[in-house]
């Protein structure tokens, strides 16, 4: 049975949410809070409960994101200024040979976005693909499509970045099932809409690489390709191996209650994370000769872009604890439920269209989360919920346009005029999202 009440509230909600944000420009953390107190005031709470409920919200979701992304943050900065993401660039590329530089290109993408945050990601590894069109003088975007896609995906679907783990805990998903589903949904998607794509796309549109600025730099040296992809691995091998330990599988049968603690603690992301930054702190820096207070520096200016994220999914778990203790998400879910609506789709379509009306993916994450949260059993199991995580993640990609950050950096660093950027990144990001969706529903039917 439908609430009315309660339904025009959540509705109210959601729009002023978008026109403080689209129309007014208000920050999207305030905006957020705002949207959440109106839930609250709209559905009859008493105004002690809306400020305790807000407390809540905040409170639940920051004790496990703020620790995560801070240290993913960091450790993403060391490998960036170590030159890290440029080594296995370089690698992969030699490996691959020119012919299947799109797939080297896409794996590096697919890889480096792990640790580095995508803008971030791009920008470092765009002096590749201008290098290599200037070889073989072929349309631009045969390499660049390729390195975005990778990108994208990995940024969307793999944690430790800020997305799918915001997302995760809003939804309480096991974050070992989410890379594990994240890797599975990622990799088809990155080759139906990186090699694939790129192929036909730089057929229809030939972009030259700008022309070569000559530096009188040092050149400069990079680290083990072999140690940045340990590194890199030393995290989510952890996070899988904990699932795995705690998983029915294995479970107290095989390996003591004793150990199993122990290893659980290890292989927890705040345990992992640390180590991981341990490791890059000494052999990416110390060993490599930048002083200690160089790399304080580095990985405290990281701080400010990982402060943005950590409060606005702050912000989407104060949405959704209001959903929750209003009542209107358990409303919900019993309407979606008795018309026979699939929880997968809902994430899908909701991310995908605030992602599409407000342009940040991130916010379209958070807030498709907060809405998805309170539709979710008791007893949905923990591969079910990590699909939602990747359905919400594949949504939140889909039609990147002109209020999309990214379009805008796609465009500037690839030299493409707004009618190509919407022809080439922004089917691409549409491609992605549907592409991912599928995928994580055909995965849904045996999990």
């Amino acid at each position: 049975m439908i609430d009315f009440t309660l339904l025009f509230a959540v509705l109210f909600g959601i729009v002023v949410l978008l026109i403080l944000i689209l129309r007014f420009k208000i920050q999207a953390f305030i905006a957020l809070l705002i949207g959440s107190i109106l839930v609250g005031v709209l559905a009859g709470m008493e105004p002690q409960v809306i400020i305790k409920t807000m407390q809540e919200g905040m409170g639940s979701t920051l004790g496990f994101v703020a620790v995560v992304v801070g240290l993913g943050a960091m450790f993403g900065a060391i490998l960036e200024h170590s030159g890290g993401a440029e080594s296995l660039a370089t690698f992969l590329l030699s490996k691959f040979g020119e012919k299947r530089s799109s797939w080297a290109l896409m794996l590096t993408g697919f890889i480096v976005a792990i640790p580095v945050f995508f803008d971030v990601a791009f920008i470092i590894l765009v002096p590749m693909i201008y290098a290599l069109q200037r070889k073989t003088k072929k349309s631009l975007l045969l390499y660049g499509i390729p390195l975005l896609a990778g990108l994208a995906i990995t940024h969307s679907f793999i944690p430790p970045t800020p997305g799918p783990v915001a997302v995760a805990d809003i939804v309480k998903a096991d974050l070992g099932w989410v890379i594990f589903f994240g890797f599975l949904t990622g990799i088809p998607t990155a080759i139906v809409c990186g090699p694939l794509f790129a192929k036909y796309i730089a057929k229809k549109i030939h972009i030259d690489a700008p022309e070569l600025q000559v530096s009188t730099d040092e050149q400069k040296t990079f680290p083990s390709v072999v140690i940045i992809i340990s590194i890199i691995a030393i995290p989510i091998l952890l996070i899988i191996l904990n699932t795995l330990l705690n998983s029915p599988l294995i479970g107290e049968k095989m390996v003591s209650k004793k150990i199993l603690e122990w290893l659980g603690m290890i292989g927890h992301p705040f345990s992992a994370l640390i180590i991981a930054n341990i490791i890059a702190w000494y052999t990416l820096g110390i060993r490599r000769g930048f002083t200690k207070d160089k790399l304080l520096n580095i990985t405290t200016q990281s701080m400010g872009p990982a402060g943005i994220i950590i409060l606005l999914t702050g912000a989407g778990g104060v949405f959704k604890q209001m959903l929750v203790n209003t009542g209107a998400g358990e409303m919900l879910a019993n309407y979606f439920s008795n018309a026979g609506v699939s929880i997968l789709l809902f994430a899908f379509i909701a991310a995908a269209l605030i992602r599409i009306l407000q342009g940040s993916a991130t916010v379209a994450m958070i807030t498709a989360a907060g809405l998805t949260s309170p539709l979710l059993a008791e007893t949905i199991s923990e591969p079910k919920k990590a699909l939602i995580v990747i359905a919400i993640a594949s949504g939140a990609t889909i039609l990147s346009h002109v209020n999309d950050s990214g379009f805008w950096l796609v465009s500037k660093y690839l030299g493409l005029s707004e009618k190509q950027t919407f022809k080439s990144w922004t089917v691409m990001t549409s491609l992605l999202a549907l592409t991912g969706f599928l995928t994580s529903s055909v995965l849904a039917l045996f999990f």
